[in-house]
């Protein structure tokens, strides 16, 4: 049986490729390009209170804050007492797989920019933070990061940090910048994780769980509604009981 720590650290091997043909069918939906790669993750609780909460958006903007590292236990800071920059569960666990995808035998590029929201980008990441003494630990969580390059051009770690709402969840990995053709095989290897391709729409990227939970919640308010109505109509409302006080009259006249 492989060792999980070793498997977890990265120590023993744990790859696998799988390959996909594309057919007329799929072509319809994914030929055009972008084509977008998702990983997904199950059973990752990212929506943990103590996880959510093991983070410090100060030290995320600006090198004066580097230092707010409070809310990061228990990666605040490494040996010495330097603080950890970015600190906190969330970074630290960040995905770490690799996928190598090739068509036809060709390797095939994944382009990684351009994959975060811009708001986070330019409001929630600074320019002039790098990372510092990251993955310094006596247990490497996930990736790493490189020290040399600011936070809001890592977009890998901006990704990972808009923590999901669901213990099962994807998170955009990168774009295919290439035209997929009827019969292309496109190869890929991985490490024990899923892999997703897809394109998107006028309407947006695939989701059943929005679909799902917008027919759910409007079903519900569909069923108040014909309650209430059905309940007017079998007992209607009296009038105002403050008219019949008013008209009294205490002295008989």
């Amino acid at each position: 049986m492989t060792n999980k720590v070793a498997c977890i650290q990265g120590a023993a091997p744990k790859s696998c490729n799988r390959t996909l043909t594309v057919s007329q069918s799929v072509t319809k939906r994914m030929k055009k390009q972008p084509i977008y790669v998702y990983y997904q993750l199950e059973n990752f609780y990212q929506n943990h209170r103590r996880y959510v909460k093991s983070r410090s958006d100060s030290q995320l903007t600006s090198p004066k804050f580097e230092n707010q590292i409070s809310a990061c236990k228990p990666e605040d800071d490494a040996t010495g007492g330097k603080p950890i920059v970015p600190c906190g569960l969330i970074a630290w666990s960040m995905f770490n797989d690799t996928y190598t995808l090739s068509r036809n035998n060709t390797p095939l590029a994944v382009n990684k920019k351009g994959i975060v929201w811009k708001s986070d980008k330019e409001h929630k990441f600074g320019n002039r933070v790098f990372p510092k003494n990251f993955q310094k630990g006596n247990l490497t969580g996930g990736a790493t990061l490189n020290p040399d390059i600011p936070l809001s051009e890592q977009e890998d770690l901006i990704v990972w940090m808009r923590t999901a709402a669901l213990p099962t969840f994807r998170k955009l990995y990168g774009k295919i910048e290439t035209d997929l053709e009827n019969g292309d095989t496109i190869h890929v290897t991985l490490q024990k994780k899923k892999l997703v391709l897809s394109t998107t729409s006028w309407l947006g990227g695939k989701n059943y769980f929005l679909g799902i939970a917008y027919l759910t919640v409007g079903g519900f308010y569909f069923f108040l509604a014909l309650a209430f109505t059905i309940m007017y109509l079998v007992k209607p409302r009296l009038g105002d009981p403050s008219y019949l006080s008013w008209n009294r009259n205490p002295g008989g006249r």
